[in-house]
């Protein structure tokens, strides 16, 4: 008997509707349930096949845990080792050098010196950065997040550089981006699955959280195609199975805002019924898919394309407009 399993925190909505959707099709010899965890033995391969993780990025003991299943044969949704190793700046490094248009972003260290550091720490620094350069190099209004993290938290607005010393000085030991604004006509949060399954959800950031995916843009099919390419081409170099991409569409071109996002929203409350039975629907498929697949014993994580070119140092950009095939 081949078991999925979906390890989860308070959400209650997807993953039980994920373990019905998956039973429900009565597949010889496959069945999903929550995963249960009663004890943590070094080296042990647990019970399942595949799992699907909706918590460890806020559960260290989890993310620890996940790692030593999957070395020991278990596919995991996403690959914990690149989860853990994964940020924002990284992935806009990234986007760059595969020719996926982002906003222009700096890097920034943190205001405050971290735990267990001192001046004499950052003596390859140099202090006060380039600031007239930096501001030039992104403009204003822009706008400051951490490098890592989500949920839109510490997030800043700054319309000049008078801002941008008064916020940097409430974000204490948080690194933080500093990016440019993208005024944009319309917006599309997507999920992908599986490095290949696409879904586009018209998406308003600045309204309520209840009502983001409450909006009538209608990108055309070209402009379709493009974000669909976009899309595939971030979740495959970077390697996730499950993953969100927030695309902002500035006269005609979409720029890739936020892509780091492994646990995706999958709140039927948010989302809508349509978009919620769909993302249930198509990583039911494919935690099928890859349970079917699974060889006991065996490394079944994914390697992105950045990763496997790098072992293989083959080279890793692309040609700006390039059609990155499947399973690339």
């Amino acid at each position: 008997m081949k078991k999925i399993g979906i390890l989860f925190g308070r959400e209650r909505s997807f993953p039980m509707a994920f373990i019905e959707c998956v039973n429900s099709r009565n597949i010889y010899d496959i069945t999903a349930k929550p995963v249960h965890i009663d004890k943590v033995i070094q080296g042990a391969a647990v019970e399942y096949d595949v799992i699907i993780d909706r918590i460890s990025h806020d559960v260290p003991f989890y993310r620890s845990w996940l790692k030593n299943a999957a070395i020991c044969g278990t596919a995991v949704i996403n690959n914990p080792f690149w989860e853990s190793a994964d940020e924002k700046f990284f992935n806009n490094c990234l986007a760059v050098q595969i020719g996926v248009p982002v906003p222009k972003t700096v890097m920034l260290p943190s205001y405050e010196l971290p735990a267990d550091t001192s001046p004499e720490s950052f003596a390859n620094l140099a202090w006060p950065l380039d600031w007239e350069n930096i501001f030039e190099y992104v403009g204003f209004p822009a706008y400051m997040k951490p490098y890592a993290g989500g949920g839109w938290k510490h997030v800043y607005k700054l319309h000049n550089s008078a801002d941008f010393f008064q916020i940097h000085k409430e974000t204490g030991q948080l690194v933080m981006l500093l990016q440019e604004e993208i005024v944009y006509e319309a917006y599309y949060r997507c999920y992908c699955i599986g490095g290949k399954y696409v879904h586009i959800m018209p998406y308003e950031p600045r309204n309520p959280h209840h009502l983001r995916y409450k909006c009538d843009f209608n990108p055309s099919p070209d402009l379709r195609r493009q974000m669909e390419d976009i899309v595939i081409r971030l979740n495959q170099f970077l390697g996730y199975d499950f993953n969100s991409v927030e695309l902002a569409i500035r006269d005609g071109v979409p720029y890739a805002i936020d892509f780091c996002n492994p646990v995706p929203d999958a709140d039927p409350h948010h989302i809508g019924d349509d978009n919620f039975e769909w993302v249930v629907d198509t990583a039911a498929t494919y935690a099928v898919e890859r349970a079917i697949v699974h060889e006991a014993g065996h490394d079944n994580l994914t390697w992105g394309t950045f990763t496997r070119r790098s072992v293989n140092r083959e080279p890793l950009g692309i040609l700006k407009g390039e059609k990155l095939e499947q399973g690339e």
